[in-house]
């Protein structure tokens, strides 16, 4: 059920993205120019796409730690991250398509935009195309864990998405030119950090 209803909220972001971002696009009034929409290869489409694969990395996890424990504060985190990372995902995804971008660009690497390459020569790391980004073997084997073990995986999995989310969401912060995404990247800067401090007094609960 709450699957359902976290997909009915990103559906929803996407409505209100489109309503919030259309600054962007604003036909020019009074002799004042218009700001341009993003072109593919800038800053704004390639947050809004890597931090869109970054956070459904974030919703998966939280969904697979809910139902391996039964503990309610680790339970109401995982709920938390995973809504408002599938709105925040949902509005950015909007965002690509009130521009009129693919939510792909073939031959980039994630974080191009940030001036890096996540991967270098070496391709992506067992799934993990950016940095902080669980790899297909630990998430693996958060599938397979079981109570406080789930929970202590899972915190210190989330923990590094995080720092890897703030990264990104700061270089957003320094490089995009849409205001609205600007402030979206500073809101997850500033939640993801007081997660990050939540999740690391929950493990030390834990003896971890």
């Amino acid at each position: 059920m709450r699957l359902n209803r976290t997909q009915g909220a990103a559906v929803t972001a996407v409505a209100l993205a489109l309503l919030f971002a259309g600054g962007a696009v604003t036909v020019a009034t009074g002799g004042e120019e218009a700001p341009r929409t993003p072109v593919s290869l800038s800053a704004d489409a390639g947050f809004a796409r890597d931090m869109s694969v970054h956070h459904q990395q974030a919703v998966e996890m939280s969904f697979i730690v809910r139902d391996r424990t039964r503990n309610e504060e680790v339970r109401r985190l995982a709920y938390d991250i995973a809504n408002t990372q599938a709105n925040q995902r949902g509005m950015m995804l909007g965002w690509l398509d009130l521009w009129g971008l693919p939510k792909t660009e073939s031959g980039t690497e994630p974080m191009a935009w940030m001036g890096m390459g996540a991967s270098g020569d070496t391709g992506p790391l067992d799934g993990a195309l950016m940095p902080g980004m669980a790899t297909d073997a630990q998430l693996d084997e958060l599938r397979k864990a079981d109570g406080r073990e789930a929970e202590v995986l899972y915190l210190k999995l989330m923990t590094e998405h995080h720092r890897g989310g703030v990264h990104m969401a700061e270089g957003c912060v320094q490089k995009c030119s849409v205001d609205v995404e600007r402030n979206l990247a500073q809101g997850m800067v500033d939640g993801q950090r007081s997660e990050m401090a939540l999740m690391a007094d929950m493990l030390r609960k834990r003896g971890a």
